[in-house]
């Protein structure tokens, strides 16, 4: 069975610019100089990882999936894991020492800039991943679920999925809190796996207004996977 391989040594370069627009902060503005500030620690101290194991589909029905021997519960996985024969489990964070770094700052205002940056982090991290599970395991298109993002499949199988990885954090220092969330917060987890068609979990989800919506609701989606 493969074992959990850590990525620890992920490059990242903070796009200033790219940031302020982001915030919403001109570059004529006052708290350029603050920001600028922070993008450099943040740019010395963050140490972002990721954690991922190529793992296979023992059997799965209409509602259950068992990956090397950790059952899940949901229609939506089981039907997008029916094409196809294995899986990455993966888990990605912005790493302790910038979630301590952020979590220093008392002015709210200073505060809302680091959870930004340690977002922006996050994601250059995960495209990094990204890229590396395409290359290595010469991905074709794919598509992931992450517990959570649907009432299908709960945030409380973060449980399996940790289970699935092993240990993450002994690994990467990420740890579920009783409510199976992450620590550092600034972290991803999912299930990655190649599909026919794109799968967004986007598209089976109703809630209005969402910020991190890639896709719009798609009742012919609902009725697809979930009827």
């Amino acid at each position: 069975m493969p074992e959990s391989i850590i990525l620890d040594n992920i490059p990242f370069k903070v796009d200033l610019p790219a940031l302020m627009k982001s915030l919403h902060i001109k570059s004529n503005s006052s708290h350029v100089h603050q920001i600028e500030v922070m993008a450099e620690e943040a740019q010395a101290i963050a140490h972002p990882k990721a954690y991922f194991k190529l793992a296979f589909i023992d059997s799965l029905d209409d509602q259950h999936v068992v990956i090397d021997g950790i059952s899940f519960t949901s229609r939506v996985l089981s039907r997008n894991l029916a094409q196809t024969h294995r899986a990455i489990a993966y888990l990605v964070t912005c790493g302790l020492e910038l979630d301590k770094w952020g979590h220093s700052y008392e002015d709210l205002l200073w505060r809302y800039w680091a959870d930004a940056l340690m977002e922006y982090v996050l994601r250059q991290a995960i495209s990094l991943l990204d890229e590396h599970l395409r290359q290595r395991f010469k991905l074709g298109r794919t598509s992931s679920m992450h517990p959570g993002s649907l009432a299908d499949w709960p945030i409380t199988q973060q449980r399996e999925l940790f289970s699935l990885l092993g240990n993450p954090q002994a690994a990467i220092g990420v740890r579920l809190t009783e409510n199976m969330l992450m620590l550092p917060a600034k972290s991803v987890s999912g299930l990655c796996f190649s599909v026919v068609q794109d799968f967004e979990s986007c598209a089976l989800c109703p809630r209005e207004n969402c910020p991190t919506r890639h896709v719009p609701y798609d009742q012919a989606q609902v009725e697809k996977y979930l009827t």
